[in-house]
């Protein structure tokens, strides 16, 4: 197991944007990317978050995890976060465990971020 993970962070206006650059998005991944979301979110006074999830092939419940940690964070700081270009599989993950109805998923970043714009 490597103790590293793969993403961009950057940063359009007041809308941070994460973009998770592994295949598999599963439990030796999400511990990391939840640590990543706890330090970002809680020191850099994000509000508006997007999730690139475009290079997920494979998600599973610790993936959604950390995606929901990151949704609970801002939640308390009454922030926003969504979703842009999941795979077909991830979305359909998304769709099935009912998160869309909470998390908002747009087709592309460009999308996320027109939505975000106007909060």
């Amino acid at each position: 197991m490597s103790d590293n993970i793969n993403f961009e962070l950057k940063k359009i206006g007041d809308i941070s944007i994460f973009k998770l650059s592994e295949k598999r998005f599963d439990a030796p991944i999400a511990g990391l990317v939840k640590g990543e979301f706890t330090i970002m979110l809680h020191t850099q006074d994000v509000k508006k978050l997007i999730l690139d999830l475009s290079e997920i092939d494979y998600c599973d419940s610790s993936g959604l995890s950390a995606i929901l940690l990151a949704y609970r964070i801002l939640q308390a700081e009454e922030g926003y976060i969504r979703l842009a270009a999941p795979t077909r599989h991830v979305k359909k993950l998304i769709e099935i465990s009912q998160l869309d109805r909470i998390l908002p998923i747009f087709d592309s970043v460009e999308a996320a971020i027109s939505d975000l714009e106007n909060k």
